[in-house]
């Protein structure tokens, strides 16, 4: 795998996405990389506004990391990957549950379907 210089770290305020955030904080600083973070609104996530997910994600960042924002709607994997394409993104890091409602039924589904699909390497987050 060539450098990493842009990571993208989709999130949803689930406690999988927060231990995803971490580690791509952690790896973006050892690689110097620049961060985005995407924000898919849906029916799931509709009770956590994403500048407060967005307001805790800075808190953690590194002075010296560069990262930007954005918040998308849509098919949550698709958009998603659309971003990663859309930044250039080297590397995709990601939990492997987000918020969904039926455990079972839903458990990983988006971060299954980005890493069938992805044209970049996913990293999930246990």
């Amino acid at each position: 795998m060539a450098s990493i210089k842009k990571i993208l770290v989709p999130v949803d305020g689930s406690v999988s996405g927060c231990k995803a955030v971490d580690e791509a904080i952690f790896l973006a600083s050892k690689c110097r990389a620049k961060m985005d973070f995407v924000y898919v609104a849906s029916e799931i996530n509709k009770d956590i506004p994403s500048h407060l997910v967005f307001d805790r994600i800075w808190t953690k960042l590194p002075a010296d990391i560069k990262a930007d924002k954005h918040v998308e709607t849509g098919i949550i994997y698709k958009a998603i990957l659309k971003v990663a394409e859309a930044e250039g993104s080297d590397m995709i890091i990601m939990g492997s549950r987000g918020l969904g409602l039926f455990k079972g039924a839903l458990l990983g589904s988006v971060s299954q379907k980005v890493v069938e699909h992805s044209k970049i390497p996913v990293m999930v987050i246990k």
